[in-house]
């Protein structure tokens, strides 16, 4: 049934504060390293397996989380997801050392698993065709407008108050979405699947992706040649290679690879990791700022704002030019325009003023790209998902974000880690911002196979357009 337009309003607000207790406050912990560093004594290495581990828990989890919130209800998955935001965030606020850090962050990327698929479902199932296409704008305000601000409100936060404040605003933020959300109508599969949870697919992919971090975030601490890192190599091959093997001869696979057979679907998933992927660099080039240039968070936040501006506006650009054109020329315009603006800020070797100017604009692009989108993407994911899957199938959409964000912290921050033990701090943050290239390539090239030019085209007025089932 058609959300009644106050109650839908409410709900909007209240996914979105949802949404934004990941995106924006658990994700300034990429802007606040030299402070955090500062305070708790801890290694850069470290740290930086604390940024990554929120985002790399949201994906090994998510799909699970989000064929949990199938069958239980996705209001109550999205409750469960913003208790354990509020629990990451009490931890990291009372932590004196890594160890309460760690796993308060932890923690924060359950939260992530729980609250991300559950909401895009919510979402689904409360609207219809151009005004799914809307509340799924402002739902990627909450995750791409979010992580575009969280630079900047991290940024002022830490800078003017201390860095745990940031998480203590995010615990009120998370209450607030609970009582705006306190009203709105349970939503859950009518026939769950009475399958059993896949659990051997489900620890093997832990462990998959467990190995890989590991590799990516401590291969240079272990040393890329050593017998521990190549060990690491060799498992995480035969893992992968055991996974598929399983996997394949079950009906109740962990991932879903039926919903691959569908190619939008499919490229909505594996460009949203590359996307997530570009985005993730911008981690270098913060770290640098402050560091070389010497910028407090508050100031490198600053340079942002043309992102956040951007992203916010292009959002709705991105909605209606999915509606006039289709998907697909949106989506690879704005991979294309995102790894533009993003590889701006390699550019190390300009003198003080000329670089800040080229940093924010080049922030600015990137927030043009990345707003563009938002919307084609989502809605592709969601839009021919049946109502028995769509909480899993958007688990695995939202995996692909977090996991590709993860890989895209760890893959440029390891870069850069190497890099500067052998150059200076400028060839090495040039070297770290460029791993978006990595991303961006494969990013273009699929999106052009898989999506299809009408795809999410928009020609006949609402009421006289057939519903998705949900």
């Amino acid at each position: 049934m058609q959300a009644k337009t106050a109650g839908a309003n409410r709900m909007i607000i209240g996914i979105v504060l949802a949404v934004l207790t990941f995106w924006l406050f658990a994700q300034s912990m990429v802007n606040i390293i030299p402070a955090v560093q500062e305070d708790l004594g801890v290694s850069l290495g470290t740290l930086n397996i604390a940024i990554s581990l929120t985002s790399l828990f949201s994906g090994l989890f998510i799909v699970a989380a989000g064929g949990i919130s199938d069958k239980i209800g996705r209001k109550k998955s999205t409750y469960i997801g913003l208790i354990f935001s509020i629990v990451g965030c009490l931890l990291i606020i009372v932590s004196q050392n890594a160890t309460l850090l760690i796993i308060g962050r932890i923690v924060q990327g359950l939260s992530a698993a729980c609250i991300m698929p559950a909401t895009i479902a919510l979402v689904k199932s409360s609207f219809k065709d151009e005004d799914r296409q809307r509340a799924l704008s402002y739902w990627s305000f909450g995750s791409w407008g979010g992580g575009g601000s969280t630079a900047l409100i991290g940024g002022a936060i830490a800078t003017y108050f201390g860095w745990r404040w940031i998480f203590v605003v995010s615990i009120g933020v998370a209450l607030l979405a609970m009582y705006l959300l306190k009203e709105i109508p349970e939503s859950k599969a009518e026939e769950a699947s009475k399958q059993k949870f896949d659990f051997v697919g489900f620890v093997l992919f832990v462990f998959i992706m467990l190995v890989i971090n590991m590799i990516v975030t401590r291969g240079q601490d272990f040393g890329w040649t050593s017998p521990l890192t190549l060990g690491l190599i060799g498992g995480a091959i035969a893992l992968i290679i055991t996974f598929f093997l399983v996997e394949r001869r079950k009906t109740n696979q962990f991932i879903d690879f039926s919903l691959f057979k569908t190619q939008a679907y499919s490229g909505a998933v594996v460009s949203n990791f590359m996307q997530n992927g570009i985005a993730a660099t911008v981690v270098v080039a913060n770290t640098y700022v402050q560091l070389a240039r010497g910028f407090t968070s508050f100031q490198t936040g600053l340079l942002t704002v043309g992102n956040v501006i951007a992203v916010v506006v292009m959002i709705r650009v991105g909605e209606k030019m999915l509606q006039k054109m289709g998907a697909r020329k949106p989506m690879i315009a704005s991979v294309f325009i995102s790894t533009i603006g993003i590889s701006m800020t390699a550019l190390t070797f300009l003198p003080d003023v000329a670089y800040i100017i080229v940093v924010f604009v080049g922030f600015l692009i990137a927030g043009i790209g990345i707003g563009m989108y938002a919307t084609p993407s989502t809605d592709t994911a969601v839009v021919n998902i049946a109502d028995d899957k769509v909480g899993v199938a958007s688990g695995i959409y939202k995996m692909s974000s977090s996991l590709g964000f993860s890989f895209g912290i760890a893959i440029s921050t390891a870069v850069y880690g190497v890099m500067v033990s052998v150059t200076n701090m400028h060839i090495a943050a040039t070297a770290g911002i460029m791993i978006n290239l990595l991303f961006a390539i494969p990013a273009l090239l699929y999106i052009h196979k898989t999506i299809k030019p009408e795809e999410g085209l928009v020609h006949e007025p609402t009421s006289s357009k057939v519903v998705h089932a949900q």
